[in-house]
């Protein structure tokens, strides 16, 4: 098996097919090009990537010093929404402690759909909301019974490189190559790649990771593309760093700007900067003199990054002989700092097929529409960032609020909630919001302040006000102190405690 493309996704696959119980049996090849640079800036990560160490048993003692990583409790939105009291959130990371404080809001969220006057911004309710403004890492002492899910904001050039070595030590073996030609079988299946030094590689399997360019699966199988462009207007970004020695807060923060959203991602040595923006609405000079106002480095020399982005995804991620992983399957805008999880999720979904044996046409569809699935629920959910915005200060923010080429599952989870009817069951029946637990989707819709009637509030009757939300304030303050200082334990990240699972979580 030949995986063309190095970076996070090709030695993530390598990886993960290496330590497969299939792995003995496969000999992995991965093919590196010299004249290809890594591409990814965003730096962060969903929960799900914890899971990928543990897996491949590779303790965060290890590799997070490595790639200058930090803990990540959640996503902190800042000025998407100009409704009173709701101009900025926290979408959190789960907890086990959410158990106890996720009824009461989801109780408050119903209670102010039908225009109770009751606390429903979920900022109050989770402390992962605590830990990431208050510089604390999410992972508590050991004498608290209560494990937090976290993901990780990390160096991804650093990240790509730790992966590579890691790879090379479990027997993926590395070649150095810039692809020249793809020769195909008769019967369309990839054959080899020609490289540039004029020798061949062959293989029975491909997978590829060679970023937007898509070698294998869209210039070679010449696999449609299906573009996003319609409902989701972003396709560039700048990006640039900014050292800092100070407290390490535990979250990304996204701020909405006039043509689109500026990220900050903490590093053990420096914050991460960039503007996503909408190149119809914007030139790159533009969002990086906007960038740099926006950071106060007008005048700074610091140097930028301009990147593009293609917004959607393949119509079949496995096609005849080859499977692409990475930017070569699709990308969804790093809103959610997906990118890492489509990845970790699709070299799964091949670990088993392979396990299972079966490379024929009917897993092929399965394959392709779990992943497609996972495409189209992500899309819906970052979507509804953009389509609930209350800005009018731009166009680019009236046509997002104004756009009407949402999905049929968007339409009525949105329908849904505007009719004050709680939106669980269609999440838990699969009808709409696939991919994004009730905790996300509540914070999403509650954080942004979309209730219907907002002006028309009544006073809450006494079962509607039942909850002591100062119980819980308590409750968030108090277990608050079981976790350490984030930058103090980055200097000594603890081994790995086996003795909690993250399926624990029951929303």
């Amino acid at each position: 098996m030949v995986v063309a493309g190095g970076g996070t996704a090709g030695w993530m696959t390598a990886l993960l097919l290496a330590h497969s119980a299939y792995g003995p049996r496969l000999q992995i090849t991965l093919l590196e090009s010299p004249q290809v640079g890594a591409i990814g800036v965003g730096e962060g990560s969903t929960p799900w990537l914890r899971g990928f160490f543990d897996e491949l048993d590779i303790e965060e003692a290890e590799w997070m010093p490595a790639c200058n990583a930090t803990y990540k409790s959640g996503i902190t939105f800042e000025g998407w929404s100009t409704r009173p009291g709701f101009e900025s959130y926290f979408h959190s990371f789960a907890s086990m402690l959410d158990n106890l404080t996720m009824p009461q809001f989801v109780d408050n969220v119903h209670a102010r759909l039908n225009r109770a006057d009751v606390h429903a911004h979920p900022d109050r309710f989770f402390i992962s909301t605590k830990l990431a403004r208050d510089c604390l890492a999410p992972k508590p002492q050991r004498s608290f019974p209560f494990d937090v899910w976290y993901g990780y904001h990390f160096d991804s050039v650093l990240l790509g490189r730790f992966l590579h070595d890691k790879g090379v030590q479990r027997g993926v073996r590395h070649r150095v190559g810039h692809v020249t030609a793809v020769q195909q079988h008769d019967n369309g299946d990839i054959a080899l790649l020609r490289l540039d030094d004029d020798t061949t590689l062959a293989a029975d399997f491909f997978v590829d990771c060679t970023g937007f360019a898509s070698l294998l699966i869209g210039k070679t199988l010449q696999t449609p593309f299906v573009s996003y462009a319609e409902n989701l207007f972003n396709d560039a970004a700048v990006a640039l760093p900014v050292p800092h020695d100070g407290p390490i807060m535990s979250q990304t923060v996204s701020t909405a700007l006039r043509n689109g959203w500026s990220w900050k991602i903490p590093l053990t040595h420096r914050h991460g900067h960039g503007y996503v923006y909408s190149s119809a609405f914007c030139s790159a000079e533009d969002a990086e003199t906007e960038l740099r106002a926006h950071l106060g480095l007008l005048d700074a020399d610091v140097p930028v990054r301009h990147l593009k982005m293609r917004v959607g995804r393949m119509q079949k991620h496995w096609h005849r002989n080859c499977v692409a992983n990475g930017l070569a399957q699709g990308f969804i805008e790093p809103l959610e700092a997906t990118a890492l999880l489509f990845v970790q999720r699709t070299a799964t979904l091949l670990v088993r097929a392979l396990e299972k044996g079966d490379l024929g046409e009917r897993a092929q569809t399965d394959f392709n529409t779990t992943v497609n699935d996972l495409f189209e629920g992500t899309r819906d959910y970052i979507v509804a960032h953009y389509k609930t915005n209350t800005r009018t200060d731009t166009d680019y923010w009236r046509e997002n609020a104004a756009n009407t080429r949402l999905s049929p599952s968007l339409e009525r989870l949105l329908r849904t909630w505007l009719a004050s009817e709680p939106i669980i069951p269609g999440l838990n029946g699969g009808a709409f919001g696939k991919g994004y637990p009730i905790m996300s989707w509540y914070s999403l819709l509650a954080g942004m302040g979309l209730f219907p009637n907002a002006g028309q509030m009544r006073p809450a009757t006494k079962e509607e006000a039942r909850h002591d939300l100062a119980q819980i304030d308590n409750l968030i303050e108090r277990s608050a102190t079981n976790f350490p200082d984030h930058r103090e334990l980055l200097q000594n990240i603890p081994l790995r405690s086996r003795e909690n699972s993250l399926q624990a979580y029951f929303w």
